[in-house]
């Protein structure tokens, strides 16, 4: 849920980081190697260790004694915290978003809605889907609670694209819309009542 225009290079390594464990292309417990991170990125080792230092905090790397610095261990019960956490925090940045609410936010909202319902490969629809739940809370304008959200949300992607692949099908969600729909008639109470549902879905 970055909103800044300044991205370092720190910002690009880890948010490739990121996006290589959440497809599964790092595999769980795999070594993230600073001196070959730092290589492809053709950077030192200064912004590498920032980067995974981020990851760490975020729970998607872990600092072991003597084996390095590794992707975390794929846990699916992990799920029910996320789910929790989430049906705690989503509803409150909802609220105050819906107030705030500017046209821009409602085409963000609208294209990634949109490109979900359009999606026809997991991979494609998971980053709409994480796209229109930013769009719909970004206007709450709370950092700390947003950066909190959009942990659970990555750690959620992780689950979905590890536990959904030879599952998943295109869909039309009627959430997202239900939820779209009651945010353009500042009805915060059936907005945030959907969205409980549909967070409750999770897992």
């Amino acid at each position: 849920m970055k909103t800044e225009p300044n991205i370092t290079i720190s910002d690009q390594i880890q948010h490739a980081l990121t996006d290589q464990i959440i497809r599964g292309q790092l595999l769980p417990d795999e070594k993230l190697r600073q001196d070959h991170i730092a290589k492809s990125f053709n950077t030192s080792h200064v912004p590498v260790r920032e980067a995974l230092l981020r990851l760490e905090a975020r729970g998607l790397a872990v600092s072991i004694p003597r084996r390095g610095v590794r992707v975390a261990l794929f846990n699916p019960d992990d799920i029910f915290e996320i789910k929790a956490m989430r049906l705690a925090l989503e509803p409150v940045a909802l609220l105050h978003a819906i107030p705030k609410m500017t046209p821009d936010n409602l085409k963000m909202a609208r294209d990634a809605l949109r490109a979900c319902d359009e999606a026809n490969d997991l991979v494609s629809w998971e980053q709409s889907n994480r796209q229109f739940h930013c769009a719909i809370l970004v206007a709450c304008a709370m950092p700390r609670l947003l950066f909190a959200i959009e942990n659970l949300q990555i750690l959620n992607a992780r689950h979905l694209l590890e536990t959904w692949r030879s599952t998943w099908e295109e869909r039309t969600d009627r959430d997202h819309t239900a939820i779209l729909n009651a945010i353009t008639r500042k009805d915060s109470d059936a907005a945030v009542s959907v969205l409980k549902k549909h967070l409750q879905r999770l897992g």
